[in-house]
């Protein structure tokens, strides 16, 4: 059984679309694998994974490298994954299932200037965003999450612009894109966790000019990550 690190806190029938869409995502990473598996999920709202067969110990592992595993204890040193629930003037705030919030003090944030709000901000991370960090007396960002992070503001290979969302699946954000007439401006819908998607802009896009655009189709918070 794999606990995911990435949250359904939507209810309803957005609820059931996202754990269809998880179900063959997961399918899909498979492949060939001699597994059986079955979804659910927790009351905390992260998902579950139950994979049984010969081939589970490597389904597992794709799991994890994927989606990361909250799990009930840290050690001190190891990393970790949580979804970002809130932030103040002293950091952020993430939610790690059963081992409880973990705060990352604003220096140990490893963003740059600014307050943790700006920070936020500047570097599009929707409520909700899955960030690895180190557990520890003093918790602070993984190594390999400041990097995504400053890689999404250099903008990538071609200095892109993007859009971040939280609450829709991918083929939801997909179709807000072309609703709005913005087919042709975008390279790709990025998925960041099973509801966190990131909108890959062309390089003569303007991420917020298709911020607004989008907007008032979709009932998401969206953060624009200009290069």
């Amino acid at each position: 059984m794999v606990v995911l690190g990435s949250k359904v806190y939507v209810t309803g029938d957005a609820r059931d679309r996202a754990l269809d869409g998880l179900r063959g995502l997961v399918n899909d990473r498979f492949g060939d694998l001699d597994v059986e598996f079955e979804i659910g999920h927790r009351d905390d709202d992260f998902p579950v994974v139950t994979v049984e067969g010969p081939d589970a110990v490597v389904a597992r592992n794709i799991l994890r490298e994927e989606f990361g595993e909250v799990v009930p204890t840290h050690e001190a040193g190891d990393t970790y994954v949580g979804t970002l629930d809130s932030w103040d003037d002293d950091g952020f705030v993430l939610d790690a299932g059963p081992a409880g919030d973990v705060r990352i003090p604003a220096a140990n944030l490893d963003l740059g200037q600014g307050t943790p709000h700006q920070i936020r901000k500047r570097f599009g991370l929707v409520q909700h965003l899955s960030m690895r960090f180190v557990a520890g007396d003093e918790p602070r960002l993984a190594d390999e999450e400041v990097d995504r992070l400053y890689d999404w503001k250099r903008g990538g290979d071609h200095g892109n612009g993007r859009v971040n969302t939280n609450s829709a699946t991918r083929s939801e954000v997909r179709a807000t894109v072309n609703k709005s007439g913005h087919a042709q401006d975008i390279v790709t819908v990025e998925r960041l966790g099973l509801l966190e998607m990131s909108i890959i802009c062309n390089p003569d896009t303007d991420a917020p000019g298709l911020l607004a655009d989008i907007g008032r189709f979709m009932p998401s918070e969206l953060l624009a990550v200009v290069p």
